[in-house]
């Protein structure tokens, strides 16, 4: 689903955030759908867990995702309107 670019001088996290960013914009992640555990993506990516804590975090805070205790995160509902808008703050 995701894939880090080393050469990138972006931090890994930050890579994170955008690609989940890309995929909730573009419809690939579904308002309600849930998303990959913390600890899943740090297995499939090979990073420390912390590192997904801190995109998951910062994507909370911004309103792409919310978290329910000992269900997971999930993709916020959230009008088409705005999305489009944050594409180009993406980019």
């Amino acid at each position: 689903m995701l894939k880090l670019n080393y050469g990138d001088k972006r931090p890994v996290y930050e890579q994170i955030k955008g690609q989940i960013k890309e995929l909730i914009i573009a419809g690939v992640l579904k308002e309600e759908e849930k998303i990959p555990s913390v600890r899943e993506l740090a297995v499939e990516l090979t990073i420390n867990p912390n590192t997904i804590q801190k995109a998951y975090r910062e994507l909370e805070s911004e309103g792409y995702i919310y978290s329910v205790r000992s269900k997971g995160s999930f993709v916020s509902v959230k009008n088409e309107v705005s999305r489009k808008s944050d594409i180009y703050k993406i980019m």
